[in-house]
């Protein structure tokens, strides 16, 4: 079963994927391939899946690390930094970070992104930047 996490480019409305990560926290069965995370512009998405974010989302699907500052070690990074991208990938809803001890450890609850960047225009603007 593959979970994805479909991405677009819109005015943001988290409070679907509030509540389906909510679910998903509880062992409630949610439905495969339909949470969606609306992000407001293609320069904020361009933030937030940059290189150095999506290598942080590999790393933690591939290794499951128990922390940030393990994270920072499996992608040789300072943690400091690591702990910036990471908070700013939980802040939209991207990872979540559960309590660990002392601790916070990263999770990716999906196996692939889908992206849906327009190329269309409406009213001369594109809607990306709508």
């Amino acid at each position: 079963m593959t979970r994805t996490l479909h991405v677009r480019i819109e005015s943001p409305d988290r409070s679907d994927l509030e509540k389906r990560l909510e679910a998903i926290d509880v062992g409630e069965d949610v439905e495969p391939g339909e949470t969606t995370l609306s992000i407001e512009n293609l320069e904020t998405f361009g933030r937030v899946f940059r290189s150095t974010n999506l290598e942080l989302l590999e790393a933690i699907v591939e290794h499951e690390p128990e922390s940030i500052r393990e994270l920072a070690r499996l992608v040789d990074r300072n943690p400091p930094d690591v702990l910036d991208n990471v908070n700013e990938l939980a802040d939209y809803g991207v990872i979540e970070l559960e309590e660990n001890g002392s601790a916070k450890r990263p999770v990716v609850w999906y196996d692939e992104i889908d992206a849906d960047l327009p190329l269309t225009t409406v009213s001369g603007r594109s809607k990306a930047n709508a």
